[in-house]
């Protein structure tokens, strides 16, 4: 369902963050992260001559790469376009991120790694969404892309991590998605071995 209907308006700015989450073939996975934000209009900006309409006042990269079990063994950020000509020297500062594991109490590390001057804003913006795609990428590791394999079934959820339990609204340890997972470990726990 789309959002209620809006009075006339005027695009001003467009922020787009793209992610992507890839199976390494060393077993590693990679999260990468796009984010531009352009105006419509043209601003004056002294590093870099103005910015005219159209023309990325921000342009930037992450790449986390992590184990299955969600540590970060590497890290890199790039800043293609900039308002400030010295943005960039920031972005190497962000590999500080490098042993920290993705899961309860990941923000809190990382942003006192890369909080106030020894990061970026729009950098750190992009810390949350990486975490929450690389869970998403986690999911898919060393399963077929094309199409089911006979094991996989389709009406069946994931098992709830401890680390997802009351994370949002769809994980309250007391609600029905919670309840299905315990569900679902329960059957699988009295399933013979063979």
């Amino acid at each position: 369902m789309p959002l209620s209907r809006s009075t006339p308006r005027r695009l001003l700015h467009t922020r787009e963050i793209r992610l992507n989450g890839y199976e390494r073939e060393d077993g590693l996975m990679e999260v990468e992260a796009h984010m531009t934000d352009v105006k419509t209009y043209s601003t004056g900006n002294t590093d870099r001559d103005g910015i005219h309409a159209g023309e990325p006042v921000h342009d930037m990269w992450m790449r986390m790469t992590l184990t299955p079990e969600m540590e970060i063994v590497a890290c890199e950020a790039s800043m293609d376009a900039t308002p400030y000509s010295i943005c960039p020297a920031v972005a190497p500062n962000f590999s500080r991120l490098v042993g920290l594991v993705v899961g309860k109490g990941f923000m809190a590390q990382a942003m006192a790694r890369v909080r106030g001057v020894e990061g970026c804003t729009h950098l750190r913006e992009l810390l949350q969404p990486l975490a929450t795609a690389a869970f998403q990428t986690r999911h898919g590791l060393h399963k077929p892309t094309d199409r089911p394999s006979p094991a996989h079934h389709l009406g069946r959820e994931p098992e709830l991590t401890r680390s997802l339990i009351n994370s949002c609204y769809a994980y309250n340890e007391t609600g029905p998605v919670a309840a299905r997972s315990r569900m679902a470990a329960d059957e699988t726990a009295e399933m013979p071995q063979s």
